[in-house]
């Protein structure tokens, strides 16, 4: 039994699948990546760090160094006569292990 399940066990299997949204493909991201070995993600506004760290290290296969969490509360906007409010947004800036890598970018190694 690897360090990566046993972590995981304590949280349900379908929620950890759940619980990244979306990755964030950005420029501020792409910076804080190469500067920190970090991948950011959009993440459920409910989900805990170990739960994060738990489901990145199951869906990835990487060891996890630290999480940190950012709420963004979603601006009001207009379009056309009506005004809008965009969501709020929970990003997690996810840092990897030394050594460790993680490709979202989807090329062909």
């Amino acid at each position: 039994m690897s360090a990566a399940t046993s972590k995981s066990a304590k949280f349900a299997e379908g929620r950890l699948y759940q619980v990244l949204v979306a990755p964030i493909v950005s420029e501020k991201a792409t910076l804080v990546g190469e500067k920190s070995n970090a991948v950011t993600f959009k993440v459920l506004q409910d989900a805990t760090k170990p739960e994060i760290k738990a489901a990145v290290e199951l869906l990835f296969k990487v060891q996890v160094k630290g999480v940190s969490v950012l709420n963004t509360k979603g601006k009001a906007k207009r379009f056309g006569k009506s005004m809008g409010r965009r969501d709020n947004v929970r990003k997690a800036y996810v840092t990897l292990q030394p050594g460790q890598e993680l490709n979202l970018s989807g090329e062909a190694a």
